[in-house]
């Protein structure tokens, strides 16, 4: 009986991970690097400050091209447990794509990767930041 309960909770543990890394949840998202629509960037590539999310560091790289972000790579991110490695796997495009959207680090949380999504809008910011000077 207990084996059971422990495979039942395991299995449980493990659809919830996968259903909460395939699902953007929308969150208020850091409002201090919203870029103003007359605004245009420096083009070129901007190396964000490091920003903890608690299991590692996520760092970022804007690439900047017409006055636009045009990518965003990822310098570092949590991949020292196969969980982070999974999460943000599924959570790094979606930041991406939301980034080059925005064209700016006010971007929506990825549920199941919180720390990861608010990191990343700490480093993102900060690149778009020199950017802008």
């Amino acid at each position: 009986m207990k084996k059971y309960l422990i495979g039942l909770a395991v299995l449980f543990l493990a659809g919830f991970a996968y259903y909460a890394s395939r699902h953007v949840v929308s969150a208020p998202a850091t409002q201090a690097f919203t870029k103003s629509p007359s605004v245009t960037y420096k083009d070129g590539t901007y190396t964000g400050s490091a920003a903890d999310a608690y299991y590692g560091t996520v760092q970022v790289a804007a690439v900047i091209s017409g006055g636009k972000i045009t990518d965003v790579k990822f310098l570092q991110y949590p991949d020292t447990h196969s969980t982070s490695v999974f999460i943000n796997q599924q959570a790094m495009p979606y930041l991406t794509q939301e980034a080059v959207q925005a064209q700016s680090a006010n971007v929506n949380i990825v549920s199941g990767a919180t720390e990861t999504s608010m990191a990343f809008q700490k480093s993102l910011g900060s690149a778009l930041v020199q950017a802008s000077a």
